[in-house]
Formats: structure tokens, C-alpha cells, sequence
């Protein structure tokens, strides 16, 4: 840990009471003149801190931000969040974990990101990543399957995430085939995972996660594909980042050791139970052509198959799929 988060630490772990000035130098080897610099800098990301003659310093109020100390403390998790890396602005947390990956960085790794200035999603779309508001998470993974199975996590990411925002929020949010989360029909949340392979062998799969939080209304951009919304337009108020950030990671980190423990059909049962879509007729855009059909569920490889009118099974790997109707398949 920095200097910064041991202090942010200290401060935690003696909530309400005063810290000398000598003990924080004694923890953390530093001079009084540093630790007054580190104070001075915590003031002005926000924190209220209350410093006072012969007694010290004490916290009064922390701000919304994302840290690692914070993260870490009480997480609780066997793989995911061994290391978590907080920064406050990067183009894209999955670039960046990406790197971290190429460089022998342990699996479990975490990234987060207070803003990101390249932010993506599905097929290279521009994902908006205001700083202060959101979740822009991501995760690397070491899995030991074959790269034709890689495609399943990316149903793990999102059974956690909507878990979490049902747990936290009661949202009744529902996932839509194949990367994100809604709530009430508008966009809360979308997934982004890459792979780096060879044919027979996964060297790092990134897992990306962004959940829109604290964004109002006027902060989405009036050409979305997709309608959006954010925990505060459907709670009415603004909600603290950390309690969402610790618990989608102890989601991941269960549904992970379950999949590698016992493969795809468990997480494939709690996505099915979270998509309003199975056994409805949908319409689905590949881009060169419309297709109709009957949602089937999840193929073993995360396909969605798609019973037609003529009686054949369509496997859609990527499209844009709309429900059309109720009918269910005979």
C-alpha cells in the first residue's frame, strides 16, 4: 500500500478517535512533515479531517472514492481481489489489465478506474465513463479451460453483476443476451471480455464490467443505441460505489470456484433464471440479415439458440436480439 491508503487505513481501523502524529509516523516511517502533506492531499480529494493540538489527527467523513485499502479490507475472497489496483483516470481498465497480464501479473487481479477516457464496449462501441459516478471494473483470469470455453465467463460476469444490483437495490434486474444488464427495459450495465490465447490454451482473459451508479439523466449522451439508467435515477438518490464494487467481487469469486469446479451448467441455470427472454419469440439483427425465432436458452459455449419456423435450431454467436411476442415454442 501507498502511504496515502496505510493513513486511509489507520483512519478506518480507529474510526472516530484521534491519531497522534507520532504513531502515524512510527506505522508508516515517515517524517511529520510528510504525513502532513499526505493529510493535506486526503483533504483535498474530499476527505474531512479534523486535526488538533496534543491529540492528533481524526476522520470525519470520507468521499466517494474507489481505493484499494478500502476494497481489500473485509473482502473476504479465495482468488479474486488478491491485488487490487485502483488508479483515478486510464483510457481503459481492460487495457490496462491486459498490460498487467503480458507482464505476469497474478490471476484474481483487480483494476479499477474512477474515469476512463477510451472506455469500450461490445464490437469497439464507445463506452461513456464520466469520472465519480460509475464502476469501470476489471478482472484477470487464468482459467484453466480451452479458449473454445471462454466465451462462458462472460454469463459469469453477468450473473454477478445483476445479483449484486438485486441483493444491494431489490432493481429486478434481468440480463440480456449476450453482455448486458438491464433494469426495467434500459441499459445499467455491460460487460466486455478479452481474450488472449493460442489454439489450445488461454494465456489471460480480462474480464470488464461497467455499471452505471451515480449518472443522471442529462450525463448520457443523447445518441445511445440503447436506452439507458443508473442505480441513482431508479433508487432517487446517490449510492456509495463501495459496498457494489466489494460485492460484485465476492460474487465473481463464488461463481468462478463453482464453474471451475463443477463447468458451465450451474452459472448456465442462474443466467437462464435472470433472462426475461427464454421460450419468447425474439427478433434477432446479424447485421447481413433479420432472423425470427423462439429462444431456445444457452448452447454449452454460450450461443443462443434460436428454434425457427421451419423447425430447424439456429446457434446466433453475435446480434442484437428483440422480443416480438409471448409465443412459446410447442
Amino acid at each position: 500500500m501507498t502511504s496515502r491508503e496505510q493513513i486511509i487505513q489507520l483512519f478506518r481501523q480507529r474510526l472516530g478517535d484521534y491519531i497522534s502524529g507520532r504513531e502515524i509516523c512510527s506505522v508508516l516511517q515517515i517524517s511529520r512533515a510528510a504525513v502532513w502533506k499526505q493529510v493535506e492531499q486526503l483533504r483535498e480529494l474530499g476527505f474531512e479531517i479534523e486535526a488538533r493540538r496534543s491529540r492528533g489527527y481524526r476522520l470525519l467523513e470520507s468521499p466517494d472514492l474507489l481505493l484499494s485499502a478500502d476494497i481489500s479490507a473485509e473482502l473476504g475472497t479465495s482468488l479474486i481481489g488478491r491485488k487490487v489496483h485502483c488508479t483515478s483516470e486510464i483510457a481503459s481498465t481492460n487495457q490496462l489489465t491486459q498490460q498487467l497480464a503480458v507482464d505476469g501479473a497474478p490471476e484474481g487481479l483487480v483494476v479499477l478506474a474512477d474515469a476512463q477516457t477510451a472506455g469500450r464496449g461490445r464490437m469497439g462501441r464507445c463506452w461513456t465513463s464520466p469520472a465519480g459516478v460509475n464502476v469501470y471494473c476489471s478482472i484477470l483470469l487464468r482459467p484453466p479451460i480451452s479458449p473454445r470455453q471462454a466465451p462462458q465467463l462472460t454469463f459469469l460476469t453477468a450473473v454477478a453483476a445483476a445479483e449484486t444490483l438485486n441483493a444491494l437495490y431489490s432493481l429486478n434486474a434481468r440480463v440480456k443476451w449476450p453482455n448486458d444488464i438491464l433494469v426495467g427495459g434500459r441499459k445499467i450495465a455491460g460487460l466486455l471480455n478479452e481474450l488472449s490465447a493460442e489454439t489450445e490454451q488461454i494465456h489471460a482473459l480480462v474480464m470488464g464490467v461497467g455499471i452505471n451508479v451515480n449518472m443522471t439523466a442529462a450525463q448520457f449522451p443523447a445518441d445511445l443505441r440503447y436506452p439507458a439508467t443508473s442505480v441513482r435515477i431508479e433508487m432517487g438518490a446517490v449510492q456509495p460505489r463501495l459496498p457494489l464494487v466489494r460485492l460484485m467481487l465476492q460474487r465473481i469469486d463464488e461463481l468462478y470456484l463453482e464453474f471451475l469446479a463443477q463447468g458451465f451448467s450451474p452459472l448456465r441455470r442462474r443466467w437462464e433464471a435472470l433472462f426475461d427472454l427464454l421460450d419468447r419469440q425474439v427478433e434477432v439483427d446479424l447485421g447481413a440479415r433479420i432472423i425470427s425465432g423462439v429462444v431456445g436458452g444457452l448452447e454449452p459455449d454460450g450461443a443462443l439458440k434460436l428454434f425457427l419456423p421451419d423447425g430447424s435450431v439456429e446457434r446466433v454467436l453475435a446480434g442484437d436480439v428483440k422480443p416480438i411476442g409471448m409465443q412459446a415454442k410447442g
